[in-house]
């Protein structure tokens, strides 16, 4: 009887404290990244910009001075600037603090667009790039960028935001991404994002052992819907993230790091 309880003793700490098939470090695999659902269409004509495939959609004047916008939780203004016939610039501001700002360049067959875009909503600058196709071209008359595009790769992207640090509590999760955080339970119940200038609010359920689904919510309305989901070796995280807003999915896999 002895031995059997020393036996115990010697296993239950380790059981206890096992790590979860979610605990440790993830990267973004930028290999992975799938973008399906309905395309960007966007109209610059006539000083106008109209981003038409925006939740909510807006339009406001291209002449590169701050232009209020509504209905969006990470800027409130935005300045729009037509650098030439293939290029434009963008900036936002969320209570005149900088937010974010992206480039967009257009090939000079007008097939292709290159986005270089900066997030300043973390506790790090994050950079990258992605590509998009068109699919169809603007109005008459109207600047380049103008027309619907397929975004189709993401060849780069900042360490500080392809890192997501996760940790399982006794009936919840914790997650780090770039200074933003939450502790939320797998109850269903919002928490709000620490360090989150989008006041993002956080769901979490677990369906499965290997799996747990997020409910993002902004101003009261729901802007995400995560699912993820740990393969069998416990290396590879595949995410599926849909915006019920405009019907657009982001699909990629998040590798475990040492």
């Amino acid at each position: 009887m002895k031995k059997i309880l020393l036996l115990l003793v010697m296993i239950l700490p380790t059981m206890a404290f096992a790590a979860d098939a979610f605990d440790g470090t993830w990267k973004i695999d930028l290999k992975t990244v799938e973008f399906t659902g309905k395309p960007n269409v966007f109209e610059l004509k006539g000083g106008m910009y109209t981003c038409q495939s925006c939740a909510p959609k807006y339009t406001i004047k291209a002449d590169g001075t701050d232009q209020k916008v509504s209905g969006h939780s990470y800027f409130d203004t935005e300045a729009v600037t037509v650098v030439d016939a293939n290029t434009v610039q963008f900036s936002r501001k969320l209570a005149g603090k900088d937010t974010g700002s992206n480039t967009i360049a257009i090939s000079a067959d007008g097939k292709t667009m290159a986005n270089d875009f900066t997030n300043l909503t973390g506790a790090e600058v994050v950079k990258g790039k992605s590509t998009a196709t068109r699919l169809a071209a603007g109005p008459a008359g109207s600047h380049a960028i103008s027309g619907t595009w397929k975004t189709h790769v993401v060849p780069e992207y900042s360490e500080a935001g392809s890192i997501f640090v996760y940790q399982t509590t006794a009936d919840g999760l914790k997650m780090n991404w770039n200074g933003q955080s939450y502790d939320a339970k797998f109850d269903g119940k919002k928490v709000l994002t620490e360090n989150d200038p989008g006041k993002t609010w956080v769901a979490l359920k677990r369906p499965a052992k290997d799996t747990f689904e997020e409910t993002d919510f902004n101003d009261g309305k729901v802007t995400g819907i995560m699912k993820a989901t740990v393969s069998a070796d416990g290396k590879m995280m595949m995410v599926n993230f849909k915006d019920p807003r405009n019907d657009t999915t982001v699909k990629y896999t998040l590798l475990k790091q040492p």
